[in-house]
């Protein structure tokens, strides 16, 4: 059983897991699919940038010819890198503040936090295939600057010059790379996946609770198992010998003609066989014999008897026979008297009533009490009060399960009232008609 358990458990938690692993998978595979998605539109919006630049708010742009007429200039050593880099860097400034203005417009509806930079990677004269740059140049430049490139274009274009044959044979092979960032990519596909990740976080939490809840009552219904059979197995063996020594001493007895001690020995072998039949059966039991008026009395007679130090006051308002089993009502009174000796009762007052269409039991005492908060668990299965986590009565905890059991069978209701140091009252009503 607890192989099989723990199996069960190792299971469960593998099972989580696996799915707590596709659920993480499957976030992760979404964030990125809305990342290109956003990078695609983004890169829609500026591929034509290069082509607008000229008309774009009098965005500056160095024009082809312009161009062409440079790098002859420090090819032919004719310009100095230091001026030929200066030309370069003195547009990017002045572009600056124009290409950042055309990029959030562009982007302003999104709300996209964009950084672009367009840049040479290199200038190669083609008649002697020399690369007269040895880093990059930047052409254009936001104020949002690149952390990390979310997207980059490559690409090659060549300048030439139909003025005259020389500039034909002056021709530059260039490469250029666009790139560019969606600084708060991070916070514009979580906003959007909010719901999502809601979903799934909910979904996790559910199934985490779940499981924790199982394994906790799967724990608690083991513990309960093997307390069971404990006491179940204990009170098979305990019950055999005094049940075959009181039907010697019975028999013995009946040859002396004792009448005070014969009936108390008999209906103790009897509550006894009864409590035996019970271990093979539900609780509350069946077909057992029902209960006359002195059956009260003969209760009391065997507490009196049991339990000489304590003093048991019956009032008994009884005169007919009752629709409740003998067994079940002995087990009543019992239960509830020999707890409040266990808890330090010297005086228990028991009052049997039959109001109209019911019976009334109530069962007061003098003992030490109870707190108002263990009132909600006494009646629960194998539960003990306890004084500072230890137990200071000896018991299992199932008498009042027993009752409450009995009561529930009966349609009835029980009300307990208790204070420490005072005493507890037990009143317990049953209907006649189940």
């Amino acid at each position: 059983m607890i192989s099989k358990s723990k199996n069960l458990i190792a299971l469960f938690t593998i099972l989580f897991l696996l799915l707590l692993g596709i659920q993480t998978y499957f976030l992760y595979k979404t964030y990125q699919v809305k990342e290109r998605e956003i990078y695609k539109d983004i890169q829609i919006g500026l591929t034509k940038f290069t082509d607008e630049l000229e008309d774009n708010g009098g965005l500056r742009k160095i024009s082809d010819d312009s161009l062409q007429d440079i790098f002859i200039m420090l090819n032919n050593k004719e310009l100095s890198k230091k001026k030929f880099l200066a030309i370069f860097e003195d547009n990017r400034k002045k572009t600056e503040d124009h290409f950042s203005q055309y990029v959030d417009y562009k982007f302003k509806k999104e709300k996209y936090k964009v950084a672009v930079k367009i840049e040479y990677l290199s200038i190669v004269f083609l008649p002697t295939n020399t690369d007269l740059i040895d880093k990059p140049i930047t052409l254009y430049e936001t104020k949002n600057k690149l952390v990390k490139a979310g997207v980059s274009n490559t690409g090659r274009w060549r300048t030439s010059s139909e003025r005259n044959q020389k500039d034909k044979e002056n021709a530059f092979l260039i490469g250029s790379k666009t790139s560019f960032e969606v600084l708060n990519m991070k916070t514009i596909v979580f906003k959007e996946l909010a719901l999502l990740i809601l979903c799934c976080t909910l979904l996790l939490s559910g199934v985490l609770m779940l499981y924790i809840f199982t394994i906790r009552n799967l724990i608690r219904q083991q513990k309960q198992v093997e307390i069971l059979h404990t006491v179940v197995d204990n009170i098979s063996h305990e019950f055999k010998t005094p049940i075959a020594t009181l039907k010697i001493a019975s028999k013995a007895l009946k040859k002396n003609l004792n009448p005070e001690t014969l009936p108390l020995i008999d209906r103790q072998i009897n509550r006894l066989e009864n409590l035996m039949s019970q271990l093979h059966k539900d609780e509350t039991g069946e077909g057992v014999p029902t209960l006359q008026p002195e059956d009260w009395n003969f209760f009391i007679e065997d507490l009196n008897f049991t339990y000489p130090e304590a003093q048991f006051t019956l009032k008994n308002n009884i005169s007919q026979e009752l629709p409740f089993s003998k067994s079940m009502m002995e087990t009543i009174i019992k239960n509830l008297c020999e707890n409040s000796v266990k808890y330090g009762a010297s005086v228990v007052n028991i009052n049997i009533a039959n109001p109209p269409n019911g019976l009334e039991i109530t069962v007061s005492d003098n003992g030490q009490g109870m707190e108002k908060k263990e009132l909600k668990s006494i009646f629960e299965k194998f539960y003990r009060i306890q004084s500072n986590n230890i137990h200071n009565t000896k018991g299992l905890g199932l008498g009042l399960y027993f009752i409450q059991q009995i009561v529930k069978k009966y349609n009835g209701k029980i009300e307990v009232t208790s204070k420490l140091k005072e005493g507890t009252t037990f009143k317990i009503q049953m209907p006649y008609e189940n």
